[in-house]
């Protein structure tokens, strides 16, 4: 950092990549400023500005570069990455600590503590943030962790005999047992993907195993519904009654083909069910939203919560990059020849799109939800 950026960074201010600071506090302060920093985009602590952005500067650099240096390594767990810097302004000596956004995140203090930077202060890690800290990471999946409030019988267990006869599979009456160790189960209580797959009841318990599907006149949202309803049931139900709605308003024509003729849909059921299924197994369900299926005149659109994990973007979506987020739920799907396990659904999306009707699938990606978009129409409509 040069001089004349260092005041910019006084003009500008502290912001959620910047903290000023007069000295270092306790070495327990510094941690949760470390930690706060690497559990989240990173930034730069800057030491020798008090808080009326006055110039004061650190009497020794050295030392203050020893203690972040011991704070980060024992203090931190796992040890912080901190790259010191040493900016002469006005005759003083400001130390500039750059903490990069954490490749093992999460971080934690040596007290076992979580802390996330938001907005200009470091505060405890929510439950949620948390365990998508942990998911960026894939040392858990949440979708194997348990629900304290629900025992086995929030489970139907004719379901889970229902779906060992599509696997061909007999385990007589131990169900549990093979509950867990699908990890839908943990011996006492299920878990999320326990109730999303197998629930009895998913979407009194679990906010987001919601699903609304919904149809409209026009091409905007805002349009008054022609049809919308609030799917409920476990999954392999939910995606039942998505087909069947989709079914409903989007229009199947018959071409003559020879002396016979045949069924062209307006989009390929196989694009729909892959889509949604898509949607229902790598969204996210620490978000506490509902995937939502929207027919519109020009277009399907089904619409995730959250972003893809670990930086996956549309084109690495296109070239089949499978990274799974709830991997209990999707062998389960992939045991019901649901969905392949080689993680290529929205690639046999896109080239069901064009052998149909030279479409192309949209991907829109955002922080709050992944999009797809599938065009309606063909040449016969």
């Amino acid at each position: 950092m040069t001089p004349d950026e260092l005041r910019e960074r006084i003009l500008r201010w502290e912001n959620p990549h910047t903290d000023f600071k007069r000295e270092l506090a306790s070495t327990a302060e510094l941690a949760k400023d470390l930690v706060c920093f690497a559990n989240s985009d990173g930034g730069q602590i800057i030491v020798g500005i008090d808080d009326n952005r006055l110039i004061v500067g650190v009497l020794d650099p050295d030392e203050l570069m020893l203690k972040v240096d011991d704070v980060a390594f024992n203090r931190c767990s796992p040890p912080v990455t901190v790259v010191p810097e040493v900016v002469e302004l006005e005759g003083y000596s400001i130390m500039v600590l750059n903490i990069p956004k954490g490749d093992q995140r999460p971080y934690r203090t040596s007290d076992g503590r979580y802390y996330v930077r938001s907005g200009t202060r470091c505060r405890s890690a929510s439950r949620e943030e948390l365990l998508r800290l942990f998911q960026a990471s894939r040392s858990l999946f949440y979708d194997e962790q348990p629900l304290p409030q629900l025992g086995l019988a929030a489970l139907d267990l004719d379901a889970v005999a229902r779906h060992l006869e599509l696997e061909q599979q007999d385990l007589g009456d131990d169900l549990p047992r093979l509950l867990r160790a699908w990890g839908l189960y943990d011996g006492v209580h299920p878990t999320v993907g326990g109730v999303v797959v197998f629930g009895r009841n998913p979407q009194a318990v679990l906010q987001s195993s919601q699903v609304v599907v919904g149809a409209l006149p026009g091409t905007e949202l805002g349009d008054d519904f022609v049809d919308r309803k609030d799917l409920t049931g476990d999954l392999f139900e939910i995606i039942a009654q998505i087909e069947t709605f989709l079914r409903l308003h989007l229009r199947t024509e018959h071409e003559i083909v020879g002396f016979e003729p045949e069924k062209r849909e307006e989009i390929p059921l196989a694009a729909l069910r892959e889509a949604a299924v898509n949607a229902l197994v790598h969204r996210d369900y620490t978000i506490p939203g509902p995937v939502r299926i929207f027919v519109f005149s020009d277009r399907v659109e089904v619409r995730s919560p959250g972003r893809p994990p670990n930086s996956v973007d549309a084109d690495a979506m296109r070239a089949g990059v499978h990274v799974p987020r709830n991997p209990h739920i999707y062998s389960r799907v992939a045991a019901a020849q649901l969905a392949t396990r080689a993680g290529t659904g929205i690639a046999r999306i896109s080239r069901l799109l064009r052998e149909h009707s030279r479409r192309a699938l949209g991907i829109e990606i955002s922080d709050a939800q992944v999009v797809l978009v599938l065009p309606r129409g063909n040449s016969a409509f």
